[in-house]
């Protein structure tokens, strides 16, 4: 197994397939500007199964999962929920970024400059060339 294999639960496939298709408003805004390797030239696949859980958009060569978090996750019992995945995720060398519903309704520009200052902060580092 790679490095970069990351476990998922089959069974998760359709479901993820079933969110694509009834995005919230904030995620439809947000795939306008990841897809087509608009952001820094990174790939962002959106409902991605990772584990047990899917993530909103994630991007592989980053290890970068982006979450949009609703007032679905304003409970203290949801919060926890939230924290218990993240940490599991981050257990396989899953990183975050987190945004509010609200957030990326109504300020997507600063959004979209915290995801890129993170991608230019976090590239991966080439290795050295040979010869």
């Amino acid at each position: 197994m790679s490095a970069d294999f990351l476990p998922y639960n089959p069974r998760l496939k359709e479901i993820a397939r079933k969110l694509r298709k009834t995005m919230t408003r904030s995620e439809v805004i947000l795939w306008q500007h990841l897809k087509g390797k608009q952001m820094n030239g990174y790939d962002f696949d959106r409902q991605r199964p990772i584990d047990e859980y899917i993530v909103d958009f994630y991007c592989k060569k980053l290890k970068l999962a982006i979450e949009i978090d609703g007032s679905s996750h304003d409970s203290e019992e949801a919060q926890e929920q939230d924290r218990y995945r993240q940490q599991r995720l981050e257990a396989l060398g899953v990183r975050f970024l987190r945004f509010r519903d609200e957030e990326v309704r109504q300020n997507v520009e600063a959004v979209l400059e915290a995801i890129a200052a993170w991608t230019r902060d976090n590239a991966p580092k080439s290795p050295p060339r040979r010869g």
